[in-house]
């Protein structure tokens, strides 16, 4: 008795899995193939799901404040039926008061408002914060371990009959349906060119693994904190047009200072660095849906915003192959939005 279309998934980061699952609930006969070479940008990443952060820090992040917010309200839901742990505690910017008057006038735009922490609380909720900073409360986002969310969501695949095959896709295959969802990577450009619009960007993150942070996330002018079984992670070097894992002292320079200046007990201490290869869109969002190839589905470029988005991705990518409602914000994601301008594909005007 067949199941319904058979899918093959592409990659099995946060996107790739979350699709798989989400396929495989609906009726879909599905496999993952990952060729699992070096680290990828979903196990490096800190694990932040934090719309409200990213739409008031990044330049065109307040044009996308609703469609995030919608992203990461679906987080609930596939985290009961994963296991996956979502810490809700809250973010806390921290800064000068001068910077944290610009963080108060960005909330406010969106009619919200964040909690002031007196510096014994910010202490209690942050140990070892530098004393010089103080801090406002964030609750709306949220984090989770990002290692450890892979491993749910791969163990919930497999329970709802999800294959994996150790190999890279290289060519579309027999499967009724393609999911695109291999990062930056370029091995599936003939079958799906909406990929050359996709640029890299290198991040190298610190962890220091004598140390699990506090509470709470901690987002500054220029860098975070998250803390994490593995260790408290600051981050994160943004390096465009870079396509490597090579660790680069000259680049960790100025975020190794950032660390030192947010925990003054960290200036001299043993830190491990990953680094992993995000890839970003023209626009600054992912590439969901239809590509112009037959059958084939993106789901590509969420840049730094990959396990926000990913149960948002798995919804639309499971309504072009089922033909289901795929939401509202799927037509802003289409990939066909970057068509017409250089060769086949290219940001429209």
């Amino acid at each position: 008795m067949s199941r319904g279309p058979n899918v093959t998934v592409a990659g099995a980061g946060a996107l790739g899995l979350s699709a798989a699952l989400a396929l495989a609930k609906a009726g879909c006969t599905v496999s993952v193939c990952d060729p699992a070479r070096g680290a990828q940008a979903s196990a490096v990443a800190a694990g932040m799901l934090a719309p409200v952060f990213e739409a008031i820090l990044e330049p065109t992040g307040a044009r996308d404040l609703g469609l995030l917010l919608a992203a990461r309200n679906l987080w609930p839901d596939l985290a009961v039926r994963t296991g996956i742990t979502i810490e809700r505690s809250g973010t806390a910017a921290v800064g000068c008061q001068d910077w944290l008057a610009v963080i108060r006038t960005q909330l406010a735009r969106h009619g919200m408002l964040g909690s002031e922490l007196p510096r014994k609380m910010l202490e209690s909720l942050v140990p070892g914060l530098a004393g010089n900073l103080d801090g406002l409360l964030l609750r709306e986002d949220w984090r989770l371990e990002p290692r450890a969310a892979l491993l749910a969501l791969r163990r919930a695949a497999e329970g709802e009959g999800v294959t994996f095959k150790s190999e890279a896709m290289v060519e579309r295959g027999r499967a009724d349906w393609l999911v695109v969802a291999t990062g930056a990577g370029q091995d599936l450009v003939s079958v799906a060119p909406e990929l050359r619009e996709l640029r890299p960007i290198k991040g190298q993150i610190l962890r220091f693994m004598d140390r699990r942070g506090g509470r709470i996330s901690v987002r500054a002018d220029g860098a975070y904190a998250v803390p994490g079984s593995d260790g408290l992670a600051i981050g994160a070097t943004m390096e465009p047009g870079r396509n490597d894992t090579t660790i680069d002292p000259v680049t960790l320079r100025p975020l190794i200072e950032a660390a030192g200046r947010l925990f003054p007990d960290l200036a001299q201490a043993a830190f491990d660095v990953s680094a992993g290869v995000r890839a970003a869109t023209p626009d600054g969002l992912p590439m969901v849906g239809l590509s112009q190839t037959p059958n084939v589905i993106l789901a590509v470029g969420a840049r730094r915003n990959g396990w926000l988005l990913a149960p948002l991705a798995a919804q639309i990518v499971t309504a072009c192959v089922v033909g289901s409602d795929s939401g509202p914000y799927a037509r802003q994601l289409e990939p066909s939005r970057f068509k017409g301008v250089s060769g086949e594909t290219g940001r429209a005007q």
